[in-house]
């Protein structure tokens, strides 16, 4: 995993290769405008979000993809037969190519977090 030392969110973007900052950029507001009452942080080197002290969403940007970590498993159940359609590790959900990021899938993901209170892994 590639980990920055940025400070901020703000500061990642910035850093991110100019070919992958749109897609992170619209990762952060689509974070952002569907993670109502949630804080913006770093953690381990990415941009999270928290609530009441947990992580429950992260993105990233890695050497070969971009990283989205759903921490929550109740909802990566509730969403199993369409995250199988795409690259998906324990908790991880991985794009290759920053322009065919789901981004109705993703919204989706972070309502159905948003929704309701559950256990982070």
């Amino acid at each position: 995993m590639v980990r920055s030392s940025a400070q901020n969110v703000d500061q990642y973007l910035a850093e991110a290769p100019e070919a992958r900052r749109a897609a992170l950029t619209a990762l952060r507001a689509l974070c952002r405008e569907e993670l109502t009452g949630f804080r913006e942080v770093m953690a381990y080197g990415m941009p999270a979000y928290e609530r009441d002290g947990t992580g429950e969403i992260a993105f990233a940007d890695q050497k070969q993809y971009i990283s989205f970590y759903l921490m929550r498993t109740d909802v990566r159940d509730a969403f199993t037969g369409r995250l199988a359609l795409h690259d998906m590790g324990k908790g991880c959900l991985r794009f290759r190519d920053p322009r065919k990021i789901d981004f109705t899938l993703v919204r989706d993901l972070l309502r159905a977090t948003a929704a309701t209170h559950g256990t982070a892994c």
